[in-house]
């Protein structure tokens, strides 16, 4: 029997938003000094619960708004749950917001650094990997150049080519496979299955069905936070579809 890497135990995410359109910090301060200000609370994930086995690859699907990056975050440990709990067992990899821990002001070297101590790599483990990622990102002698200068698709094959690096325990994708070019996206997806086949889980959500079909042994639609759905791949797609 493989054993448990992700269990999601009764989880409920709820926001509590200002409704008020305030359009500058003074107007807000003086909202709030008179108690003008209007919340409401906005419940992202209601009492959500499943596991994850090893090795295995879940996909989650739903309409935008759904949950499905906020379930992510939430199991990447981002965001606290407001209620239920979470317990990761392995090593985990968010590919969420790619680039996200990057530094404008330096250049693409001094970033793979950073972005990599950001993920828990230590400085031996990306010297003894640094070759390995710039082959792979494609980026040649930019990788000298400060990224602010880095077009968005730029950014993107350094993000994952530093965040691909390993092979993790457990792999958490949001819609990565968009990142770059046609030649680059077929690579990426490549290096994805090529994780996937050794053992790691992965948590994976697209807007693509095509690739939920193609990666995921299991699927999980969510809608307006809840648990519409969970079964097999085909199932699940088929009745998202009609």
């Amino acid at each position: 029997m493989s054993r448990t890497m992700i269990e999601v135990n009764d989880v409920t995410m709820r926001f509590h938003m200002n409704t008020d359109k305030i359009l500058s910090l003074k107007e807000f301060i003086t909202r709030s000094l008179r108690g003008k200000i209007r919340y409401e609370d906005f419940t992202a994930l209601d009492h959500v619960s499943f596991q994850v086995k090893k090795g295995e690859t879940l996909g989650l699907i739903g309409r935008n708004g759904a949950g499905k990056s906020t379930m992510l975050k939430v199991i990447s440990g981002i965001l606290k749950p407001t209620e239920g709990s979470v317990a990761t067992y392995g090593n985990v990899v968010p590919m969420l917001e790619l680039g996200s821990g990057f530094d404008l002001d330096l250049n693409g070297r001094e970033n793979i650094f950073l972005n990599g101590a950001i993920l828990g790599y230590s400085e031996a483990f990306l010297k003894e990997k640094y070759s390995e990622i710039v082959e792979f990102s494609e980026l040649g002698q930019f990788i000298e150049v400060p990224i602010r200068n880095y077009s968005s698709g730029m950014m993107a094959r350094l993000a994952f080519s530093i965040a691909s690096v390993v092979v993790p325990e457990i792999l958490i994708v949001d819609e990565i496979l968009s990142v770059g070019d046609a030649s680059f996206q077929e690579k990426s997806r490549a290096r994805m299955m090529e994780l996937m086949g050794g053992g790691t889980t992965v948590l994976f959500v697209s807007h693509s069905l095509e690739q939920i079909r193609e990666m995921c042994t299991r699927v999980i639609w969510l809608e307006q936070g809840h648990v519409r759905m969970m079964g097999s791949t085909d199932e699940v797609c088929n009745a998202y579809s009609a």
